[in-house]
């Protein structure tokens, strides 16, 4: 089950969001095989042509468990302010060529109106 957290973000501003990923014992999460995807849209039923993509990395060295996910100044220009939903998914591929998404982390976007 996927971790849940709120978020503010400014609008017109650069973002980065850098989560520390670790497994079930404490120690941190070997991402090396592993992709990274997350998204944010206003409700969780708006078209995925609405959505805002995260730009999404592991950060070397993969075994360190490290993600960023990044908006830049001008994709958060267009965001209206308001509430907003998000996740991430990490996916591998197994030994038999099946992709597995794991969801984990969910949550709400605030974003806070900008005057200049």
């Amino acid at each position: 089950m996927a971790q849940f957290e709120e978020v503010s973000i400014d609008q017109g501003t650069d973002v980065t969001l850098k989560l520390e990923l670790v497994d079930v014992e404490g120690n941190k999460k070997n991402l090396t095989d592993f992709t990274v995807a997350a998204k944010m849209k206003k409700t969780y039923n708006t078209s995925d042509s609405d959505a805002t993509t995260f730009t999404a990395s592991v950060i070397s060295p993969e075994t360190n468990g490290v993600v960023n996910l990044t908006l830049t100044n001008a994709q958060t220009s267009l965001l209206k302010s308001g509430r907003y939903v998000y996740d991430v998914e990490l996916a591998f591929v197994d030994s038999s060529s099946n992709t597995v998404k794991e969801r984990i982390l969910e949550g709400q976007i605030t974003v806070t109106p900008q005057v200049t």
